[in-house]
């Protein structure tokens, strides 16, 4: 009990004996160096609670096996973790460490990851493009416009959406110079397939490399900055910690992460494009179709943005003649339903990829490029996914650290970094849903503690905000 997070009453296995270890919320998994051999514990439904503070009771809801990984021990005679949920990763980003320059994190990726081959790239791109054409073939030729069919389209809907974000993590490489040794192709290839997304190009191009420029930073970060806690604001925590007084901490709880995934799935993107939700708090209200904030798009991206919104405005008018031609609810079942699946998923991938119950944020004082990178996560998607969406996900803080590299040679880069780096390198190996879902519910609202700024179930009573 002297760690800052323990169960009450475990069914231990004999060979546990390293007490003095974080615990690791998640599944076994090889792939973190420091999870090999690790003993594991054994519960259902046990609560969490945190040393001098049996009343704060985190409810888990399934049985897990929990491995118990090497990591050093969280920093102790400290209240920085009251209140704050442990992920799979264990509390492993939470542990004070030194980080190395960018120059000594690159230096351990083999040279060969930062080739570029345009065969491999065009290959990936035409995988993506046929399987995407097949989808709308079949969903245009074999399910009937009627409400009976209803399932059918919902089912299209998610393959199709599924099968289509492949296009849009290739025009992000585009953006990212990762996919042709020309600059001008890979931006027509990015306008073209990004335009017909609805998604402005180079306004993105601009606001995704400020948010690789500040990953985890708690001002100038860009997309899923988390809302700090006020005390004479009404935010996402004070309605959460109603909701459980009104239903009971259960109900209350689910409710809010039920509201949290409609709010993010279904309008985030959006939201972020229009107005610049979970933006960066030092650039302010922003627009990606019209440029208003000097800060995000200074000087010549201003007429950049005024060329991605014709490019999406191009793509509305052809579905608006679509639509005059075919009807609108055609055009919904073939177009709208895989579109909002896409706009699903790049709001996972971003929200899980910067987003975890113990992994902090950080200002300026405390902040530095190759620090925000590490602070990336990798999940496990698995082999369909990553195939689909050429492992943008599973290979992201590699991607963070570099974004030249390809998809293609992200994996034995990322191999080398967390072979080079264990302590550095943040790999959850919870299933992408249930860890989509202990986000939702958990991480709403940061706190200061110290030099870092976490996630927290309850603010202190005399935090300093």
């Amino acid at each position: 009990q002297n760690n800052k997070f323990f169960f009450e009453k475990p069914t231990l296995s004999a060979q546990t004996k390293h007490a003095s270890h974080p615990l690791f919320l998640g599944y076994n998994d090889s792939r973190h160096p420091s999870h090999k051999a690790a003993p594991t514990l054994s519960f259902n439904a046990l609560p969490i609670q945190t040393r001098g503070s049996s009343s704060r009771l985190l409810q888990n809801t399934i049985s897990e096996s929990i491995p118990i990984p090497n990591f050093p021990s969280l920093l102790e005679n400290s209240n920085r973790l009251d209140d704050v949920r442990l992920s799979g990763l264990g509390g492993l980003a939470l542990v004070e460490k030194e980080f190395p320059t960018k120059l000594e994190a690159l230096a351990v990726i083999p040279s060969e990851c930062f080739e570029i081959s345009e065969v491999e790239s065009m290959k990936c791109l035409l995988t993506s493009l046929t399987l995407t054409s097949i989808c709308a073939f079949i969903g245009a030729t074999s399910i009937p416009m009627t409400f009976g069919s209803v399932p059918l389209w919902i089912i299209y809907a998610l393959v199709t959406g599924t099968v289509a974000m492949g296009n849009w993590v290739l025009a992000h490489e585009c953006g990212h110079g990762s996919f042709s040794n020309s600059r001008k192709f890979q931006d027509a290839l990015g306008f073209v397939l990004h335009s017909a997304l609805l998604v402005p190009y180079f306004s993105w191009k601009r606001s995704h490399a400020v948010h690789h420029a500040f990953t985890n930073h708690i001002e100038d970060g860009e997309t899923h900055v988390p809302s700090r806690i006020a005390r004479d604001a009404f935010g996402a925590l004070k309605l959460k910690i109603l909701m459980e007084k009104t239903f009971g901490q259960t109900v209350g709880e689910n409710l809010m992460g039920m509201f949290q995934l409609a709010a993010h799935l279904l309008i985030g993107w959006p939201a972020y494009l229009i107005i610049g939700s979970t933006g960066g708090p030092s650039r302010g209200t922003t627009n990606h179709f019209v440029p208003t904030s000097d800060k995000l798009f200074p000087g010549k991206w201003k007429g950049r943005v005024w060329l991605s919104s014709i490019g999406v405005l191009a793509t509305f008018t052809a579905l608006a003649c679509w639509a005059f031609h075919d009807g609108i609810w055609r055009v919904s079942a073939l177009y709208l339903g895989p579109y909002i699946v896409v706009n699903a998923w790049l709001v996972i991938y971003t929200w899980l990829q910067h987003t975890n119950s113990d992994v902090p944020h950080f200002d300026s004082d405390n902040f530095s490029f190759v620090k925000g990178a590490f602070h990336s996560i990798d999940r496990p998607y698995g082999k369909v996914i990553d195939f689909l969406h050429h492992r943008i996900g599973s290979t992201h803080v590699a991607h963070h650290l570099d974004s030249s590299i390809p998809h293609y040679n992200a994996i034995k880069a990322t191999d080398a970094l967390k072979s080079k780096f264990p302590e550095h390198y943040l790999y959850d190996p919870t299933p992408v849903p249930l860890a989509l879902w202990r986000v939702a519910k958990s991480c709403l609202e940061v706190e200061k503690r110290e030099s870092m700024w976490l996630f927290v179930q309850k603010p202190l009573e005399k935090a300093n905000i």
